[in-house]
């Protein structure tokens, strides 16, 4: 039997362990190499630091088993007294590799229509408990030992998230932004899939190719939560697909073991605490690993991106001057959209040097656990914990989104994010909060692929008609206008989730809903000074808190409309084309 591999000292000390959560054996039938045996994988494992890793052949734990048979049979002849010297080496070898490298056991699963899904599991997970999974899978029974990637029609994809999972599985998706990779790369329809198969809640983690980039066209930043049809942010790794022991030299997509890993900060090096990152919102505990480089400062990297719908930076906590009271409004607003993440002691301009938050960090962190135990209702679970940024400490604030919305801060403000903005919700905002809290926190089902969010219409002024082209997913739109009492009232279309805000006036409005109605009474739209894409165009382009937002037009059957502070979240098609941001 493989034995389970002893925790590290100091378990209550976290610290970073190196994981290649894709390493393919001789089980699997597209292995580049001859003559390799398994103690040769851990072998090579050890050699390029490898603290945890995972045998995922292809539809089979055919390879695992093999690994076990062979060391079962070495301690039989041990009991019987029957070892020859090289044999005793061999079983000596496995114990020191399997006492220094967590092995686990997995699979790469081949979906219907061929997209490719990784399940991990403990190393005491019984073989024929996970065969009795793939047969479920529908793999068939004659197949289970070929390690094919061609095993005939199999479950779907999000049946086999939700089997995976549901057996305690790390669910993966394996070389997401790649060939058989569930994000669709390359695909130019099935929107709908795409969401769906990246969104899906038993999901936990997608693999990709292009973890150590930056940049704003990166699957983590496609992936971060900003995205309005990609609201759920996704854990994104990097593991190595070895196919073999050592990169090819003339082919250098064919990495060996152990050549592209993520590190990931932990505990104690066990399934249990790996599971529990993967399955929480604290993605920080997450980072590509590179031997050369310096790891990657995520709180930097988030400051370049700027405030968005899901984070936002705050360089002052003090009472004094409402600081510590807009940290907890942000907390609130997280909480009733999308959940997000507070950085406590960072300037907004990213060119700024931190300050940081003193010499006694925790207690801010315990300052703020005690600010939203007391001030914000119903009950929000939060983390909050120090961080180290360009040699400074300062506080993180993980929010979730909640479940039991609307939330409150101090009994009757209840607060809402807009982009990079938190504002005051007004009643048809409460009205949608209350009943998305009344299915558990969960959105409205979104709309199908090809159905256009609704456009004014002369019987219908809330409606829309087809268009040609969709309009931006981020900004807003003035879906109708009426006068009474000499005072116009606006109705507002959230372009993210195509919601209706009535009887908004000048007065009242937020200060995205106030520049288009200012813009819409004192600067209406010249289209002969619209730069002009066919039937789309851009009317203004300006920067706000640091992020470009343009305000875009439309022509659909003789009307036009036009999207205000459409930032570059919501531009997708034919926008990206139009802005430059294709």
């Amino acid at each position: 039997m493989a034995r389970r591999r002893r925790k590290r000292p100091n378990p209550s000390k976290e610290q970073w362990y190196k994981l290649d959560a894709h390493i393919h054996t001789p089980a699997s039938t597209d292995y580049q190499q001859d003559n390799v045996g398994y103690v040769d994988i851990l072998r090579e494992a050890e050699r390029k630091g490898v603290d945890i890793m995972a045998f995922t052949d292809h539809n089979t734990v055919a390879g695992y088993r093999k690994m076990q048979d062979e060391i079962d049979n070495l301690e039989l002849l041990e009991r019987l007294g029957r070892l020859t010297s090289a044999e005793r080496q061999g079983l000596a070898e496995y114990r020191r590799l399997l006492d220094r490298i967590l092995l686990l056991k997995g699979v790469e699963f081949t979906a219907t229509f061929g997209f490719h899904i990784i399940g991990i599991f403990p190393p005491e997970t019984e073989i024929r408990d996970l065969e009795f999974l793939l047969l479920k899978l529908n793999i068939p029974a004659d197949k289970l030992d070929d390690g094919a990637t061609d095993v005939g029609a199999t479950s779907d994809v999000l049946t086999a998230y939700q089997l995976i999972d549901e057996a305690g599985g790390i669910v993966i998706g394996a070389h997401a932004n790649s060939s058989h990779g569930v994000a669709l790369q390359g695909i130019q329809f099935g929107g709908q899939t795409r969401i769906a198969f990246t969104q899906d809640e038993h999901l936990h983690a997608l693999e990709v190719t292009d973890l150590e980039k930056t940049g704003r066209k990166t699957s983590t930043r496609f992936f971060d939560g900003s995205k309005p049809e990609y609201p759920r942010r996704m854990r994104c790794i990097q593991g190595s697909d070895a196919h073999r022991l050592k990169r090819q030299q003339d082919k250098s997509r064919n990495l060996g073991v152990g050549e592209r890993m993520t590190e990931v900060l932990l505990p104690e090096c066990s399934f249990k605490a790996l599971r529990a990152v993967f399955t929480g919102d604290d993605f920080a505990r997450t980072r590509p690993y590179s031997p050369q480089a310096t790891p990657v400062d995520y709180i930097q990297a988030a400051r370049e991106e700027g405030p968005n719908i899901v984070q936002e930076f705050h360089e002052r906590y003090s009472q004094r001057g409402g600081y510590r009271d807009a940290i907890i409004a942000d907390i609130c607003a997280f909480a009733n959209t999308n959940g997000g993440t507070l950085y406590i002691g960072i300037p907004l301009d990213a060119k700024h040097p931190v300050t940081g938050v003193g010499a006694a960090p925790t207690r801010v962190v315990n300052i703020f656990k005690q600010e939203v135990q007391e001030r914000i209702t119903p009950q929000l679970e939060i983390t909050a914990d120090i961080q180290e940024t360009q040699n400074v400490k300062v506080v993180r604030i993980i929010v979730p989104r909640g479940i039991h919305t609307p939330y409150a801060m101090d009994e009757n403000e209840i607060f809402i994010r807009g982009e990079a903005e938190t504002t005051i919700a007004v009643r048809d905002e409460i009205v949608a909060l209350t009943k998305a809290g009344m299915r558990g926190g969960s959105p409205p089902a979104p709309r199908p692929a090809k159905t256009p969010a609704p456009r004014p219409a002369a019987k219908e002024p809330h409606g829309r008609t087809p268009a040609s082209v969709d309009p931006p997913k981020t900004g807003v739109e003035i879906a109708e206008v009426t006068t009474r009492n000499d005072t116009r009232y606006y109705t507002m279309r959230d372009l993210r989730n195509g919601s209706l805000v009535n009887n908004v006036s000048r007065r009242s409005a937020r200060h995205l809903w106030r520049y288009a109605i200012e813009e819409a009474e004192t600067n209406p739209v010249d289209i002969s000074k619209v730069r002009w894409f066919e039937d789309i165009g851009i009317w203004r382009q300006r920067e706000y808190r640091n992020r470009v937002r343009w305000d875009l037009v439309q022509k659909d059957n003789g009307d036009l409309h036009v999207y205000y502070g459409v930032t570059k979240e919501g531009i997708q098609g034919k926008w990206a084309t139009l802005v430059g941001e294709e």
